[in-house]
């Protein structure tokens, strides 16, 4: 995410004190460095930069040549870049850390205190990878040894049962601070954001003044009334379970959930939701998002863990409606996201598009569930 908005730094530099002050509040200890790799670069470019960061952190390393270091991409997104670098040391063991690397200018839709606050209990709990260090714009943490999954995985009965019982212990770590639910709060931020672009190319400046923000802020507060009657359980939520910060390691059947940037106190109802659509992949074919019955199955899992055959239909009802309430949030949430990505990021991939796409699909989905939401809440039953 790239290029300026009211008033940011260019070279990142608001962004780098940000990750430093949070990083020394919370792990006092943590190696730090200010080195700034930008995510543009090629990766021969990036390379002996990479290496000098991890001599810059890692005392045990410094002396080392830079043949003994190997770097490979582990998987990019469209927002942040993930390496893999393997060291080989005196000993001839082989050492494996990854190194995240930010999109220029996360910090208008990700809180990195609030990430790296999270990350120490997330860690402690047993989810994501180990925090070894942090740099200016990412940080270096453990290598975990497993396949980032596809958004077809999720789909699979097994694959599906073991997210969502990872997703019930997640849901129940507790991060200090305020246990105040963010998503609205976050919404809102967004769209005073969103509202206030100016494209410098003219196709994109129309497309986007097709928009209507007032529109957008109707829709909020009428699902926002709509879900407050709902009164889903507020937990610490990931709030961006797609599919690539999904891990598994096939051969010990370990699932492991990663990257927590989006992480914070919201409505359980959000998160699986979120993680729902996100069957739908970047391409939003929303013809692959999970049926009621697939809906259930999750839903057994997660309510039950132990004994997913005993969770009462009365209980499976209330989370499907919740559920499916919440996918309308998420895609106003995405949506507004995608609007400030097209403006910021240097990543090939078209926010613009994307916005219309996630927006649209609320709008197609919006009266369904709320018709459910209306059923469910006279007390009858729900179809």
């Amino acid at each position: 995410m790239v290029v300026v908005i009211m008033g940011a730094k260019e070279n990142g530099t608001e962004a780098m004190e940000e990750i430093s002050e949070a990083a020394e509040h919370t792990f006092p200890d943590l190696p730090a460095s200010p080195i700034t790799i930008y995510i543009s670069l090629p990766l021969p470019q990036m390379k002996p930069k990479i290496v000098d960061l991890c001599k810059s952190l890692f005392k045990k390393w410094s002396c080392l040549e830079d043949s003994r270091f190997s770097i490979e991409t582990v998987s990019g997104g469209i927002t942040n870049l993930l390496l893999k670098v393997s060291v080989k040391e005196d000993n001839g063991k082989v050492s494996l850390v990854t190194v995240r690397l930010f999109g220029p200018n996360t910090e208008y839709v990700i809180n990195r205190q609030r990430e790296l606050q999270a990350i120490c209990y997330l860690s402690a709990a047993g989810f994501g990878a180990k925090l070894l260090g942090v740099f200016g714009n990412g940080m270096v943490q453990s290598f975990i040894d497993a396949r980032t999954l596809s958004p077809s995985d999720m789909s699979q009965p097994k694959i599906a049962a073991e997210i969502a019982r990872q997703l019930c212990t997640f849901h129940q770590v507790e991060v200090p601070g305020s246990k105040e639910p963010q998503l609205w709060d976050d919404i809102y931020k967004f769209l005073e954001r969103a509202s206030g672009i100016k494209f410098d190319d003219s196709e994109k400046q129309k497309r986007y003044d097709t928009i209507s923000f007032q529109e957008i802020q109707d829709e909020v507060m009428e699902l926002k009334a709509l879900t407050n009657s709902l009164k889903s359980d507020v937990v610490f939520a990931h709030n961006d379970l797609l599919s690539g910060n999904l891990m598994l390691n096939e051969k010990e059947g370990k699932l492991y959930l990663i990257d927590f940037e989006y992480g914070s106190y919201s409505y359980r109802g959000y998160d699986i939701a979120n993680h729902f659509n996100e069957y739908a992949g970047f391409d939003c074919d929303y013809s692959l998002c999970p049926d009621k019955e697939t809906q259930c199955h999750f839903f057994r899992h997660y309510l039950n863990p132990e004994k997913p055959e005993e969770v009462s239909d009365e209980d499976l009802e209330a989370l499907y409606v919740e559920t499916n309430c919440f996918m309308l949030a998420s895609h106003i949430y995405w949506a507004l996201w995608a609007l400030i990505q097209a403006k910021m990021s240097p990543i090939d991939f078209d926010y613009l598009e994307y916005f219309f796409l996630r927006y649209n699909e609320h709008k197609n989905q919006k009266e369904k569930c709320f018709a459910l939401a209306r059923t469910y809440l006279s007390g009858s039953k729900v179809g």
